[in-house]
């Protein structure tokens, strides 16, 4: 099969995918790889005639089922194209299916695509990443406007500020599930927001990454987490390998759901490492959890992930042998960038770097 790459490039109102977008064209073209992009239909829509926000439910229901619809379509014919190219070649969907799941009730959606003969699970698996570029209305609200796109709805004022941060979230949620989902931080220096978008695909295609240390402490937990964080039960589970290479299974539940992912990390030079992801079926896990290193113990935790005025968070609360220890880790802040930590959190102590934490080791028996 031939190397194509479909990234589906999301994100609330006002987080910059346009920027990225020409940025990905720029940077990977640059590389030898052929680089086509998929607009935005519901966008196309809007400006052919379509009104998203109409009373009227059955014109809602068609239009938004037309909207998947063209999705498939255009990024299929797209998938045809790319497979006649000789150089490798990157798709890039300026918003993908799921993304239209966000804008109504999930029985509404339930009901759109079996219309269309498909499901969320199938529709997630269509895509190798899913980068979500979290909208300048929730921590960089200085730079956020609806002057780049005529067919945002939502006011440039608080109601509307308040409007885009929870279309950002629920874009999230619609696409939690998926294994290679990153958040993109606003930062105070946008340019650190595009090389994190560079730098997550330069990951998918196997090319080697800057190791990064993301910060890390541990913490105790004063207050109530909001309530539209999301939570997941992780079971991380080590493989033998060769000496020098990471190996790890992770099993992910999610309101019910499982998802199978088998990692391998293998450093590329002393600054350098190539982290390869795929997912994997339930019975290929089964399968695969015969080679477990015994000498490390598998890892229980549960996961908050949320999102906290504008950063990207995980906490996790570790069970089993380490039960008690709760650890988080911030995702995508820059060196010198300071932390907002939320205030329903304590930091105790600070791990960045400290190796006794890392899970690979927190596993030896």
């Amino acid at each position: 099969m031939k190397d194509i790459v479909k990234i589906v490039l999301t994100g609330g109102p006002c987080a910059g995918k346009t920027t990225a977008l020409v940025r990905i064209i720029e940077h990977f073209s640059s590389l030898g790889y052929k680089v086509f992009t998929i607009p935005e239909v519901p966008t196309l829509f809007t400006q052919a005639g379509m009104n998203y926000l109409t009373d009227n439910k059955g014109f809602f229901y068609e239009g938004e089922k037309a909207t998947l619809e063209v999705q498939l379509a255009l990024e299929d014919k797209f998938t045809r194209m790319a497979q006649e190219c000789t150089e490798p070649c990157i798709i890039v969907c300026d918003r993908g299916t799921m993304d239209i799941s966000a804008y109504m009730t999930p029985e509404l959606w339930a009901e759109i695509t079996r219309a269309v003969g498909t499901s969320t699970p199938e529709l997630r698996q269509r895509y190798d990443a899913v980068l979500h570029l979290v909208s300048a209305a929730d921590g960089a609200e200085q730079y956020y406007t609806t002057a780049n796109n005529a067919s945002r709805n939502e006011t440039n004022d608080e109601q509307g500020l308040r409007i885009a941060r929870q279309l950002d979230k629920k874009v999230i949620k619609a696409w939690t599930g998926h294994p290679h989902l990153r958040v993109i931080n606003n930062h105070n220096d946008f340019e650190a927001k595009m090389r994190r978008v560079l730098k997550e695909i330069s990951g998918v295609l196997g090319l080697p990454r800057p190791i990064e240390e993301e910060r890390k402490y541990i913490v105790e937990i004063i207050g109530e987490l909001p309530v539209d964080c999301i939570e997941s039960d992780i079971t991380q589970t080590y493989l033998t390998g060769e000496p020098g290479t990471e190996v790890r299974l992770r099993k992910r539940c999610w309101q019910g759901k499982d998802v199978y992912v088998h990692t391998t990390k293998k450093p590329s030079s002393a600054t350098e490492e190539l982290v390869t992801e795929r997912q994997i079926n339930n019975s290929l896990y089964e399968m695969m959890l015969r080679l477990a290193d015994p000498k490390r113990r598998t890892i229980r935790k549960h996961r908050r992930s949320f999102i906290w005025k504008g950063q990207y968070f995980e906490m996790d609360t570790y069970l089993d042998e380490l039960e008690g220890l709760i650890i988080l880790e911030t995702k995508g802040i820059v060196e010198g960038e300071r932390i907002n930590v939320p205030p329903f959190i304590r930091l105790k102590e600070e791990i960045t770097g400290n190796q006794k934490y890392y899970n690979y080791n927190l596993a030896e028996r």
